[in-house]
């Protein structure tokens, strides 16, 4: 399950959530307490059921401990449907007010014969490199 671009990995009912984290340099502001990360998600059926997307839940926790929940429809506007051996990719962003944080969480899906199921985002971080002055 391991993957060299993507070093986070967890597989759920037979959906496998890849993520890989870009710290965005050109995006974060340190002197103004604002960093930003960009995170690419690969979502794969490994399973035998297609099933669609629905909702998203996000667990966002800085390096002070706050943490903050965000709850939508679907992903980047969309309520994908995958279908087994197939995937679904996207890239979203996370602001921080502190150099590090954590973020984790899941999906809602639906399967094609009716069934509500929660598939897990492996706990990723959100690290800005050190810069010494």
């Amino acid at each position: 399950m391991m993957d060299a671009f993507f070093p986070y990995a967890r597989e759920t009912r037979g959906f496998i959530v890849r993520v890989a984290v870009n710290y965005m340099a050109e995006q974060s502001d340190p002197a103004a307490s604002r960093w930003f990360w960009a995170y690419h998600i690969r979502i794969e059926n490994v399973g035998p059921m297609t099933a669609q997307l629905l909702m998203r839940h996000w667990e966002i926790t800085d390096a002070r401990g706050a943490k903050g929940i965000v709850d939508g429809e679907g992903v980047v506007g969309d309520q994908p449907v995958i279908k087994p051996g197939k995937s679904y990719d996207y890239v979203s962003g996370c602001p921080l007010t502190t150099a590090t944080g954590t973020m984790v969480g899941h999906y809602q899906m639906i399967g094609e014969d009716g069934s509500h199921f929660d598939i897990d985002i492996p706990l990723f971080d959100l690290t800005a490199p050190v810069v010494n002055g």
